[in-house]
């Protein structure tokens, strides 16, 4: 059968490209036509129609600048999608372009997998209208998505796993020591080790690294590490901070540091999967006035993954305003060796992974994709 994916940025290309593996092996005469990044391409000897990196547009201002792309990235989806006439359109993420996609491809008669909801739950609840209208299944990698999507808007969605869960255990099979990550950096490892991960977007950067960098700053019995986004300019970091870089090495990172301070996103997950104490941060700005918008804005007591998982505080969440150096020392003091906040955020960190299980996401996914075109006649 004929597959089109639609990935719009680096981590909906790394699971998608898990996706189109577990795709092959259920179905031996998958072909794929996608949108999506480098890890797709080796997954299906293909190249992307488009590259996520001519996708990754945030924010209204940042669409807007860049109309003229996101309006021929769209009619060039649209047209293979016409032409090509997959079975299925799946699509990772990415909603504000993913979901025109669902609306044409439905338009089409053509089956539309959702996999890796939207944070609607967070954000723009109104999408669940369009997707109950044009998706035909919803997979979802966070479980508490199941009760709001059935109890909120009586649609059923199917919780798969979480695949950053199984990707790090995998990984953390081959990944190095502390000695063997330090002497490959060049980095002193008689210290112990502060993860500072202030996210892979520019604004995040220039928002976050500031306080982290003053944080760690507090504590020479330590040394820092900056997990340097791929995608950004080492130069950025520079200008802000002298502390250590090391490019495209989250995981290993995270895996050796004894405590981290990390911009709100996915990191935050990995970090507490990798069992390393955290504070999250997420300076945005600062300002009280935008805190209190959003405050009113969004419908979740948390907005850190680990927390909303858990559904209970297991990090602390430095916000806007509430994020200044004082603040994030108090917070990352609690969880130092040896401190009874440290214990109680590990403890949180195994409830959080006893809610995610052990499914693997990526497989559970397929199989019940390729279940419903066979049962549908594709």
């Amino acid at each position: 059968m004929k597959y089109f994916i639609a990935a719009g940025e680096a981590s909906g290309d790394l699971h998608a490209s898990e996706l189109i593996k577990s795709l092959k092996l259920s179905d031996h005469n998958a072909s794929f036509k996608f949108l999506g990044g480098d890890m797709m391409a080796r997954q299906t000897n293909e190249k992307p129609l488009i590259h996520y990196r001519d996708m990754a547009f945030m924010g209204f201002i940042d669409v807007i600048k860049h109309l003229g792309v996101v309006t021929h990235n769209l009619k060039t989806a649209k047209n293979a999608i016409r032409d090509w006439k997959p079975d299925a359109v799946i699509l990772v993420d990415y909603p504000s372009f993913n979901l025109r996609l669902a609306n044409y491809a439905h338009s089409l008669n053509i089956p539309v997998f959702y996999y890796i909801s939207p944070k609607v739950w967070a954000w723009k609840e109104r999408r669940v209208k369009d997707i109950k209208k044009y998706v035909t299944k919803m997979y979802s990698i966070l479980p508490f998505e199941v009760d709001f999507y059935k109890s909120r808007h009586d649609y059923d969605v199917k919780y798969v796993g979480n695949p950053s869960a199984e990707e790090i255990e995998e990984r953390r099979k081959s990944l190095p020591s502390k000695d063997q990550f330090c002497n490959r950096h060049g980095i002193k490892s008689d210290k112990p080790l502060i993860a500072i991960v202030p996210g892979s977007r520019v604004s995040e950067i220039k928002n976050n690294l500031p306080i982290m960098a003053e944080v760690a700053s507090r504590h020479p019995d330590f040394q820092a590490v900056i997990a340097g986004a791929p995608s950004i300019d080492i130069n950025l970091y520079r200008s802000i901070t002298n502390l250590n870089v090391v490019q495209d090495a989250t995981f290993e990172i995270m895996d050796v540091a004894d405590v981290a301070l990390v911009t709100s996103g996915t990191a935050t997950l990995e970090a507490a999967l990798l069992e390393t104490p955290q504070v999250v941060c997420f300076r945005h700005g600062g300002s009280k006035l935008v805190y209190n918008m959003y405050k009113r804005l969004l419908k979740i007591p948390f907005v850190s993954l680990p927390n909303l998982i858990a559904n209970k505080s297991v990090v602390p969440e430095m916000l806007m305003h509430m994020c200044t150096p004082d603040s994030v020392d108090n917070e990352f003091i609690n969880i130092l060796p040896g401190t009874e906040g440290r214990q109680t955020m590990i403890s949180g960190y195994k409830l959080m992974k006893q809610k995610l299980g052990t499914e693997p996401a990526a497989q559970t996914a397929a199989i019940d994709i390729v279940d419903y075109l066979k049962k549908n006649n594709h």
